[in-house]
């Protein structure tokens, strides 16, 4: 099987690798579309020591597993948890309903599960989701950083619905804060978006977002602010654009070091959370609706054997989405 492998900072393709066998429970799924995504890069620099293959962004179709299951297009949920295979004894977390914070989690192409950046990859049944009729592979593939970006409404429902947030920022203008500030601009009028590169900030305004350079952007002034940029200067940003008493969700993932005032954002009482996976359901239905639009973020379109190119490509300044099509 060819895959794309990353092994010490380094994206290579390999064509050695055995096409995952069926297990009890799972399904094997052959991979039509897959996206590179921050976690990808940053898997690729180092961060948690990660090799094999990465890849958890994508689309597939069933070939082998339960028979109302084999032929179905599909995405997946990417964290196995207990509730994956149910007839396991459940974790305190999955017992109480926290399955994405699994003590045994398993996450596909992240940790300790190959990706998707291969011809297959072996999924529990209960992680899969069938994928709408209409919904072309080039959207579908999108369903899982839409989901992420879907945590973030449920996160902050509360404070929607009682009108604590006249104003929102989301820092970072990638393809992740692309994405987030698409699925709050419907319900947050007014969001801005702020971002270093050009290409970026050109992209969210075409998108009809409001889009502004991060160094413009007022101090102590959001009412919540969403950092995408995976870098400690977003982080920065983002703490010196919240109010007093706001709220600032993290939303990438870092691979260094972050400095934080710990004392100012206790005498400042700002709300801090953290934020990953999402409902996947809520997504697909989003993006069949059209809800969001994302056909402008992709970039690109290169085959799994150019992996290493892709890779590249994706790292550039302002680059969105790149898709790896086996």
């Amino acid at each position: 099987m060819i895959a794309a492998w990353i092994d010490r900072g380094a994206v290579r393709v390999r064509d050695d690798l055995p096409r995952p066998g069926l297990e009890p429970g799972e399904a094997v799924v052959r991979v039509l579309m897959a996206g590179i995504c921050g976690t990808d890069l940053e898997l690729m620099r180092g961060y948690r020591g990660f090799t094999g293959i990465p890849g958890h962004e994508f689309v597939g179709r069933v070939e082998e597993g339960p028979p109302d299951w084999v032929g179905a297009r599909v995405v997946a949920e990417i964290n196995v948890t207990c509730s994956s295979h149910p007839a396991e004894s459940n974790c305190v977390n999955c017992a109480n309903g926290r399955t994405t914070h699994c003590s045994h989690r398993e996450v596909i192409g992240i940790r300790q599960r190959n990706g998707a950046f291969a011809g297959w990859l072996r999924v529990p049944v209960a992680n899969l989701h069938r994928v709408p009729e209409r919904l072309p592979d080039e959207v579908a593939v999108f369903t899982e950083p839409v989901a992420a970006a879907c945590r973030v409404l449920e996160q902050i429902e509360d404070e929607i619905g009682s009108s604590r947030v006249s104003r929102a920022l989301v820092v970072g203008a990638g393809r992740l804060g692309q994405l987030v500030a698409r699925v709050l601009a419907p319900r947050l009028p007014g969001l801005e978006v702020a971002g270093r590169s050009e290409r970026s900030l050109a992209r969210a305004h075409d998108a009809g977002l409001t889009a502004r350079p991060v160094a413009v952007v007022e101090e102590a002034a959001y009412d919540l602010v969403v950092d995408c940029t995976g870098a400690p200067t977003g982080f920065a940003a983002a703490r010196r654009a919240v109010r007093p008493r706001g709220t600032l969700i993290l939303k990438s993932t870092h691979n260094n070091g972050l400095a934080l005032d710990i004392s100012s954002i206790v005498v400042d009482e700002i709300r801090l959370l953290g934020s990953r996976c999402g409902p996947v359901e809520d997504a697909l239905a989003m993006l069949e609706r059209r809800d969001i639009e994302v056909d402008d973020l992709i970039d690109d379109r290169l085959p799994l054997t150019a992996a290493a190119e892709a890779f590249r490509r994706a790292a550039e300044p302002g680059a969105a989405k790149v898709l790896l099509v086996p």
